[in-house]
């Protein structure tokens, strides 16, 4: 949902962005992601013609996924916090 944040963005886009992050992830895997994603109406998508063939659709947040990308980022904050807390014990 990140890289959806930046704006409309093309699945071929995400999986570049996930590999160039290290975090490898096939299409098998990422397909089904941005469907239950779109039931749970935190992303749309909007169909846009292509030069090199068939129309491409293109994925962004709805404003239900602004807000739940909010609530993952506080919690996100609080495990990174919890994680650096256990580490400096050790």
């Amino acid at each position: 949902m990140q890289i959806i944040s930046k704006g409309k963005v093309y699945a071929s886009n995400i999986l570049d962005e996930l590999k160039n992050s290290n975090i490898l992830v096939v299409e098998g895997t990422l397909y089904p992601l941005l469907n239950r994603l779109k039931t749970a109406h935190f992303v749309k998508y909007s169909w846009k013609e292509s030069t090199q063939g068939p129309p491409r659709k293109y994925y962004s947040l709805t404003s239900s996924g602004k807000k739940h990308i909010e609530k993952l980022f506080q919690s996100w904050k609080e495990i990174d916090a919890s994680v650096k807390k256990i580490i400096k014990l050790k």
